[in-house]
């Protein structure tokens, strides 16, 4: 069974940087493709960002350009830097394991953690 703790959410004003970071269990982390998903209030979930196994990355038009995903195997974890931050940004973010298809779909991700809040004022 695989977990998904995430870590490092906030309130922040805009223009602000966060980084999220997310600890995977299991033996596994190195050759699964991740992803971090939000869910803005009121919305639906919506692909953020991509990393797959070999390291190549995707990213929603959204933020790209202002967030970055990165992993490191030796701990298990991915991580999402957000930099200039806006108040359309604020979500809960999630962690999440592709488990099938596309993996700019939040559907195609089957492990998921608890969510961290972001909130962004402007």
């Amino acid at each position: 069974q695989v977990q998904l703790v995430e870590s490092g959410g906030g309130l922040v004003q805009a223009g602000d940087s966060l980084r999220l970071s997310c600890v995977a269990s299991g033996d596994t982390f190195s050759r699964d493709h991740m992803g971090w998903i939000r869910q803005p209030p009121g919305k639906e979930r919506e692909f953020v960002a991509a990393i797959t196994w070999i390291s190549s990355t995707l990213y929603a038009d959204s933020v790209k350009g202002r967030f970055t995903i990165s992993r490191d195997n030796a701990k298990n974890t991915v991580f999402l830097q957000m930099s200039s931050l806006k108040p359309e940004d604020t979500a809960v973010y999630y962690c999440a394991r592709w488990t099938s298809g596309r993996v700019d779909r939040p559907s195609s991700y089957g492990y998921w953690g608890q969510g961290t809040q972001v909130t962004v004022s402007s």
